[in-house]
């Protein structure tokens, strides 16, 4: 049996590679498509329905087991990310005060760049100072469809 397993997902702004083990989401990615494993475990199952109702604004937050692999203080920032609501944004400063030490913007900023699971741990939600858009592995076009998507959605459900 594979470690791990691989699916794709056509987003309205370009292939999502998502990357799992048997029982949770490892890595979710923009990237070109590449083939499939055979098997889809459960969780892949999940995460394709959960992105489906996400992209037709029937979800706001996700319910998967993440396991994303980083050091103890990427992880930190990560889980930080989790509590970031839908439709709303922090700053890089922001984020580095939640996380107890507000002088590491620049380590948060890198950590949030190093995200593996993109979407589900929503690194999207971060701006620059001054509402500023600024870094996305996906590209900031797609970072401002995202935020502009949960905005239009999250105005539409309150």
């Amino acid at each position: 049996m594979p470690d791990k397993f691989f699916t794709n997902y056509d987003t309205p702004i370009g292939n999502l590679e998502i990357v799992s083990d048997q029982n949770s989401l490892l890595a979710s990615n923009f990237k070109e498509k590449e083939a499939q494993s055979e098997t889809v475990p459960s969780i892949l199952k999940q995460a394709l329905l959960q992105l489906d109702e996400y992209f037709t604004g029937k979800r706001k937050e996700f319910d998967l087991t993440l396991l994303p692999s980083g050091t103890e203080f990427q992880e930190k920032v990560w889980m930080k990310l989790l509590e970031i609501p839908f439709g709303s944004v922090i700053s890089y400063s922001e984020l580095a005060s939640k996380i107890g030490n507000i002088a590491a913007v620049r380590a948060v900023g890198n950590a949030n760049g190093q995200n593996p699971i993109s979407i589900f741990i929503p690194c999207h939600r971060v701006i620059g100072k001054n509402s500023k858009l600024v870094g996305y592995g996906g590209g900031l076009d797609r970072k401002k469809w995202l935020l502009d998507f949960e905005k239009a959605q999250f105005c539409i459900m309150h």
